[in-house]
């Protein structure tokens, strides 16, 4: 089942059990699918629809963290029970393991000896784990790997 299927049955689903949380939540996030789809004028599949909940998580992270910050511990609860709810819909991420054992993979295939191969290694670390993987930790560990 795609995972617009599985937003759509979760919203009937939120509908019924009058849990509006949740249901505000899928509605937003089927909104920036059907947005993202009208922007390139082609239907999105599961990995377009991974990185757009990508997106929207980690704008759920930095919004809770600015309340936080700012003390508006009511607005950052309600950024991080939307994180949850987007969380569901996201496949499981890599393991650190599993993360470092692509890379190094990537790093054999490509020959990538150094920095200026980060670009290509860190693209193809990308399409690879298809959202499974936060971009910042596999940047710090492909520049690690990189610079010996």
């Amino acid at each position: 089942m795609s995972l617009k299927q599985q937003l759509t049955d979760a919203m009937k689903e939120a509908m019924k059990a009058k849990a509006s949380e949740r249901l505000s939540t899928i509605r937003l996030i089927r909104s920036a699918i059907k947005n993202r789809e009208i922007d390139t004028r082609e239907e999105l599949d599961d990995p377009g629809v991974i990185a757009i909940l990508g997106t929207l998580v980690k704008q759920r992270k930095e919004s809770a963290q600015v309340y936080r910050d700012n003390q508006r511990l009511d607005l950052a609860e309600k950024e991080e029970a939307e994180l949850a709810i987007l969380q569901e819909f996201l496949p499981e991420p890599l393991s650190d393991e599993e993360l470092v054992a692509l890379i190094d993979e990537i790093v054999g295939e490509l020959g990538a000896t150094s920095m200026r191969d980060m670009g290509p290694v860190m693209k193809l670390v990308g399409e690879r784990a298809q959202g499974r993987a936060d971009g910042k930790k596999a940047s710090v560990l492909v520049k690690e790997r990189l610079a010996g």
